[in-house]
């Protein structure tokens, strides 16, 4: 297949910049994939589509404050995306990350960061990518939650005075995230609140945390023309016992999110059992996977061309996506990370 046959043209308008006032306030889509069939709600009605027996499976990794600005010898300004921490001996701690801008950037460079923090540049292992040791005045993760920005996507703006906003901290973050590692939010969890959670727990829903650290490679437009041509960047992922155990037992599972079902179908075996397990997940879905495990997905409205809305395409069906995000679209939805959200249900049967 075509990558151009997964785009759309969406209003710059339509771009949430920012969260809602409320994090259950956002409106949810439902598309029962079998039929193409939409619904409009808001996610306070979420509940509703749960019964007893489901297990909700949601994504609880942390997102680190993973922005840095700092100055190179020059004096000019330079952002460093952090990406993924990389064993190594000796001082400091060392990270792949991202620069901007970079293209000047040789080994052996530093650059100065605020409170008395510096990062020397030790190597470029890819064309986009550099390595980078930090030296840091106090242990690296409690600076970068001193010193370090909410990690948002480039396509959500902010004023240089509004980067360090403790709103962007906050709700650029789940309610359940617990383990740090993520540079990106799993977004579809944004919109849960306390009371919508326990609204789910006594409808008799059982609710499972897997771990996906989001890296920024999930995000990443596809450049392959024919889309079996792409592959997905490998993020961390693990399932424990007692989740494990949860989902291997539900009547439906439910997932919050395309990093919580990549997580799930990684760990699952043909028959859909899922086992407890971590490592390492490249699995990439696109129209044509056989789901295993999951049979409801909550998920965000996704840039075209993307692995995102491919995967939401390889679940609720091509066709019925895209006619589902033309109704978006034309009842003014908002769309992406801050966007809101949409429901897809396949029902109970293997697919």
């Amino acid at each position: 297949m075509k990558l151009e046959e997964f785009s759309y043209h969406l209003p710059p308008a339509l771009i949430a910049q920012t969260p809602p006032t409320h994090r259950d306030h956002s409106r949810m889509l439902v598309l029962e994939a079998a039929t193409g069939g939409v619904r409009h709600r808001t996610f306070r009605d979420f509940p509703e589509y749960l019964r007893e027996g489901d297990v909700l499976v949601v994504n609880d990794s942390r997102v680190i404050p993973a922005r840095l600005v700092g100055r190179k010898a020059s004096g000019a300004l330079i952002e460093i995306l952090l990406l993924s921490k990389i064993p190594a001996t000796g001082e400091g701690e060392c990270w792949e990350v991202m620069l901007k801008p970079g293209k000047r950037i040789r080994a052996g460079a530093v650059i100065h960061l605020p409170g008395d923090g510096r990062a020397e540049v030790e190597e470029r292992p890819a064309e986009k990518k550099w390595r980078l040791r930090f030296f840091t005045p106090e242990p690296f993760a409690a600076y970068l939650n001193r010193h370090g920005r909410a990690p948002l996507p480039p396509y959500i703006k902010r004023l240089p005075e509004d980067e360090r906003s403790p709103e962007d901290r906050e709700r650029y973050q789940t309610i359940y995230a617990r383990i740090p590692g993520s540079v990106a939010a799993p977004t579809a969890g944004l919109h849960f609140s306390p009371a919508v959670l326990e609204s789910v727990r006594q409808r008799g829903v059982r609710i499972a945390a897997v771990t996906l650290h989001v890296g920024y490679g999930t995000f990443l437009p596809i450049a392959a023309t024919d889309i079996e041509d792409h592959r997905m960047e490998a993020e961390f992922f693990a399932i424990d016992a007692e989740a494990a155990a949860l989902i291997n037992g539900a009547a439906r599972v439910v997932a919050v999110g395309t990093t919580a079902t990549r997580a799930l179908e990684t760990a699952a075996d043909e028959d859909g059992t899922v086992r407890a397990t971590a490592g390492w997940t490249s699995l990439y879905i696109y129209p044509g996977y056989r789901f295993k495990k999951v049979r409801a997905l909550l998920t965000n409205f996704h840039l075209p061309r993307s692995s995102l809305y491919l995967l939401t395409c390889a679940f609720g069906g091509r066709e019925a996506v895209a006619a589902a995000y033309g109704e978006a679209i034309a009842r003014g939805y908002r769309f992406y990370s801050y966007g809101d959200c949409m429901l897809s249900i396949r029902g109970d049967g293997r697919s």
